[in-house]
């Protein structure tokens, strides 16, 4: 591929979901967090190595939004009604950039659920036009592995967990940033975050039915996944752990 069909808006191919580029791309997305997970004592015990991680984390974030921009500038298509980053995911990245910088447990509270739930369902069902190996195709997934990531190491390295109040902040999170960009459509004439219409590329909301029917079944998703992402790797987790706790201290 030439260096101007890598960058070009112009494309001769359409990405094809679950093709053999979509599955590496979600493959390497998902050793580089068990590379996380496993090394994670060896970083939490190594300050300069702790240090390095999160700083390379905002760096690929800030990157991500910044070669986005660039691209829409670049290429003459930048509109405020399709560019702006008014998205779940654009929302969150820069939102993780800031958690990372500042360590806020208030933000983080907000993005384990809506960033690591949002960024994952946004992988399986890419709303992306461009195969690889285009700037467009890489530039999405490294975002969205590093929207994943940002909470990952917040939980894994910084020890950070999540609560119940964390889920229900963070529906109630979603509905407020849903009401403003509801507002923010209204005036740019946009769709972000798929609140005037579903996507013209295969998504989840095919499955919730017409608008606006979709909005309160994409909620009620919502708060299942983000259900199931507390009670699979915190709730259930804890409550073996002080189980085998009890058990350990009982008299023979």
């Amino acid at each position: 591929m030439h260096l101007s069909s890598f960058f070009d808006r112009q494309r001769t191919e359409d990405f094809i979901m679950f093709s053999p580029s979509h599955w590496i791309a979600l493959s390497i997305i998902a050793l580089v967090c068990l590379l996380l997970y496993g090394f994670r004592f060896e970083i939490r015990t190594d300050v300069r190595t702790r240090q390095s991680v999160r700083l390379l984390l905002i760096i690929i974030l800030v990157f991500s939004e910044a070669g986005l921009q660039i691209w829409y500038t670049s290429q003459n298509v930048w509109q405020s009604s399709t560019s702006l980053p008014l998205e779940l995911c654009g929302i969150t990245l820069l939102l993780s950039v800031i958690m990372l910088i500042t360590r806020s447990r208030t933000l983080y509270s907000f993005l384990y659920f809506a960033g690591i739930g949002g960024a994952f369902i946004a992988l399986f069902t890419p709303n992306l036009v461009y195969p690889f190996p285009h700037f467009r195709f890489l530039l999405f997934f490294i975002a969205h592995g590093g929207i994943i990531l940002a909470s990952l190491y917040m939980t894994w390295i910084e020890g950070y967990k999540p609560t119940w109040k964390s889920l229900l902040f963070t529906m109630l999170g979603l509905n407020i940033v849903a009401a403003c960009i509801w507002i923010a459509n209204y005036i740019l004439g946009s769709n972000y975050m798929f609140l005037s219409h579903k996507p013209s590329t295969y998504s989840v909301l095919d499955y919730f039915g017409p608008y606006p029917y979709y909005l309160l079944f994409e909620e009620l998703f919502a708060f299942i996944v983000f259900l199931l992402m507390y009670l699979v790797f915190f709730l259930v987790p804890g409550r073996r752990k002080s189980r085998r706790k009890r058990i350990s201290r009982i008299p023979y």
